[in-house]
């Protein structure tokens, strides 16, 4: 391909929230990436638990990290400008260009709209600057029509960036006529305009018994139909957010290493057990119950975006006090981030940092005390195992962090891990911090599982010595991920026109 072709900037739309608009982009940035072209993925907007940190420290979505992934390229604030992380039921964190603005209301975030629709396209012209194509991903339902005039996201986000849409709809929940037909005509004559196709997405059975069903859309619609999308089950991707999660989509295989993840409420970052769970001999489950813990080689608490509002629910639903018999019986505990803190011997937020201002006694199985902090923490850094982590390795591992918290030790400090490198640039501190009786380790460090070595090590000391069959090298799993997506829809969609050049 010729580096000096621009080419017009391409939408992925939805009739509905967990469409598959993330996947799609996704693999339409391996496939375009593939062809030699320098492609980028966009979401000017995006909801989400799950978030990642550029090189420079700016926090972003997940799915736009993993679409840079796929597309080759390290991820950037200018890919998500903006990122809500709901913390409540009508109030959300607003993250701008890789910073907490603070807590707001929707009616109080809609009178931002003028500024943050600068912002937006202030990102998306320095993106499209940098790259040939830019790949733009919509949220939830593209024809929402009382939320128009608000949408930074959506068509008038394709309108604004001079894109051409492509409309994703899920036909495995049904009503998949309505779902296309319906959308389409919700839209103006000039949103039409813009439409280059349909996608028919999560297919299940056989295509042939749908192909008069395509007809009908097309004719109907008065839009191409690009393809019929089987669902597929081989292929293992990061999910967005906790709607795969909800559904039981991301149960673990069998395998001889038993690892429970417990379900806490506004849990986030659950993409650090996507290794885990891509793990030859690992079988990983997500628990909510007391009884469920039952078994288990290691139990991990993940990370959460309100901490006191989980350990509320740990305490409702019994298994505040499962976690730590399951200690008291010998059993071994990791806590990531959020998680960490619930390990704690309390968790104060005086201002109200994640939600009403408060205290608590944590699970008391690590000697450390949390305040919840004004500024937000969001770092990448390599690290050292410290001498005392029962499942040390040697060289450096990677990882990130995402917290308001600060933790400290009471007494006799065991930390789990000693700072080289904080984005980049030489820094020498200790993280985390490890049990007298080392079963219990608690870390800031999303990522941590990623390192294979360490990965390997943590399910060692998880069976007491006894190590999963493969160590596995997670990067080029991930990368094979990526590639038999893209395999998959070039098999299943026209793509031949999407591609239109802007200058020759």
């Amino acid at each position: 391909m010729n580096p000096a072709i621009k080419y017009r900037p391409i939408m992925v739309a939805g009739t509905g929230s967990h469409v598959g608009k993330s996947v799609l982009v996704m693999g339409l940035c391996r496939v375009f990436q593939r062809r030699g072209i320098d492609v980028a993925p966009f979401k000017a907007q995006n909801m989400a638990l799950n978030s990642g940190i550029t090189p420079q420290g700016h926090e972003i979505g997940r799915a736009q990290v993993a679409q840079a992934q796929a597309a080759g390229l390290e991820p950037s604030v200018d890919m998500n400008p903006i990122l809500l992380k709901p913390g409540g039921q009508t109030a959300s964190q607003v993250v701008l260009m890789g910073r907490p603005l603070g807590n707001l209301a929707g009616i109080d975030y809609y009178q931002l709209k003028p500024r943050l629709v600068r912002t937006v396209m202030q990102a998306f012209r320095r993106l499209a600057a940098r790259h040939q194509l830019v790949i733009l991903e919509g949220a939830g339902s593209c024809a929402e029509v009382n939320l128009k005039r608000h949408d930074l996201v959506n068509l008038p986000m394709a309108r604004r960036a001079g894109a051409k849409v492509i409309l994703a709809a899920d036909i495995d929940t049904g009503g998949v006529f309505a779902q296309v037909l319906g959308t389409l005509r919700l839209m103006t004559p000039g949103e039409r305009k813009m439409m280059a196709g349909v996608v028919i997405n999560k297919f299940r059975g056989d295509p042939s018994l749908f192909s008069e069903g395509m007809d009908y859309i097309a004719r109907k619609g008065k839009v191409p139909v690009l393809g019929l999308v089987p669902r597929f089950e081989h292929i293992m991707l990061p999910q967005e957010d906790g709607v795969a999660l909800e559904r039981g989509e991301l149960g673990g295989r069998a395998g001889s290493v038993r690892v429970g993840v417990v379900r806490l409420s506004h849990i986030s970052n659950y993409t650090d057990f996507d290794a885990l769970a891509a793990t030859e001999g690992v079988q990983l489950s997500w628990l909510e119950r007391p009884e469920e813990l039952a078994g288990l080689d290691l139990l991990i608490l993940p990370g959460t975006k309100n901490t006191l509002a989980a350990l509320g629910r740990l305490r409702a639903g019994g298994l505040f006090e499962a976690v730590r018999d399951f200690h008291r019986l010998g059993g071994k505990v990791l806590g990531l981030c959020g998680g960490y803190q619930l390990l704690g011997r309390e968790i104060a937020d005086p201002q109200g940092v994640e939600g009403p201002p408060g205290a608590e006694q944590g699970l008391g199985l690590l000697p450390v005390t949390t305040v919840m902090a004004g500024d937000k923490t969001t770092t990448r850094v390599q690290a050292a195992c410290a001498s005392g982590l029962p499942f040390a390795v040697p060289g450096e591992v990677s990882g990130y962090e995402i917290h308001m918290g600060r933790t400290k030790a009471r007494g006799t400090d065991r930390p789990a891990f000693r700072f080289t490198q904080v984005l980049g640039r030489e820094e020498r501190r200790d993280e985390g911090q490890v049990s007298e009786d080392g079963r219990v380790v608690g870390t800031y460090l999303h990522g941590i599982l990623d390192n294979d070595d360490l990965r390997a090590a943590v399910l060692a000391w998880a069976r007491g010595g006894a190590a999963p069959e493969q160590k596995g090298d997670y990067a080029a799993f991930r990368e094979r991920q990526f590639d038999l997506l893209a395999d998959h829809l070039e098999r299943y969609l026209d793509l031949e026109g999407l591609l239109e050049p802007q200058n020759e």
